[in-house]
């Protein structure tokens, strides 16, 4: 591994309305977030063909936030209030995981990222968290970036309680989020509803909010890349 290890971001493909032309992009943030911990980011083009390639050139894998998982992919129809959908973006994470998984890669998971990481460990998804009338904390916050949201709970013994200690302040920007908990993770954050906020696993962290859009005014949120980063010592 290079002195910087080159960490793979997924992207999203948003279309151009006035000419159909397809980009592949993502928040400079995310760069931003491992460039600050010694990585170096490569914004990796949503092609399915180029997968494999793309996790044995790598040294981790980071799937990035975006528009929701597809239901069927962990047994679902879809429900009132999923959202957007991108099943070639589904297509591509899904490969490219699994390609960085079978090479022992490390992979993180942010926001839609962490959701895909449990769908793919053989978890299900919330479709939309407004119809669950259990979770009552606002979790999907109006105040714009940097601001902060609810506050969640790490539990001791993982990698992100090593990087945050008891407890800290996140944000919130999903509606989509944790239901059955995949069979390879344990939970490693909450919120004060109970809402899995966090998961890790052998080789693995995800978390549900986005410490990059918390960069540079919030400090602290800088240790959840800094956990990431332990699965390549």
């Amino acid at each position: 591994m290079s002195a910087r290890p080159l960490i793979g971001l997924s992207t999203s493909q948003p279309q151009e309305a006035a000419l159909g032309r397809l980009f592949n992009g993502t928040s400079r943030r995310y760069a931003e977030g491992v460039e600050a911990v010694g990585g170096l980011p490569l914004l990796l083009p949503t092609l399915v063909d180029l997968a494999d390639t793309y996790a044995a050139k790598v040294d981790a894998v980071l799937l990035t936030g975006g528009v929701d998982v597809h239901p069927r992919h962990f047994g679902e129809v879809p429900t009132r209030g999923l959202g957007d959908v991108d099943e070639e973006r589904d297509a591509f994470e899904t490969a490219l995981y699994r390609a960085a998984r079978a090479l022992g890669k490390p992979v993180f998971g942010i926001c839609r990222g962490a959701q895909m990481i449990n769908v793919l460990e053989g978890g299900t998804l919330w479709q939309h968290l407004p119809d669950a009338a259990e979770f009552w904390v606002d979790h999907s916050q109006m105040a714009r970036p940097p601001a902060l949201g609810h506050e969640v709970t790490f539990t001791s013994g993982t990698r992100l309680y090593a990087a945050h200690g008891e407890r800290a302040y996140i944000n919130s920007y999903h509606h989509q989020a944790l239901k059955q908990l995949a069979p390879t993770l344990r939970v490693a954050a909450t919120a004060p509803d109970g809402l899995v906020e966090a998961v890790e696993g052998d080789g693995l962290i995800a978390v549900q909010w986005h410490p990059e859009m918390l960069l540079p005014a919030h400090p602290h949120a800088l240790g959840t890349f800094q956990a990431f980063m332990t699965l390549l010592s």
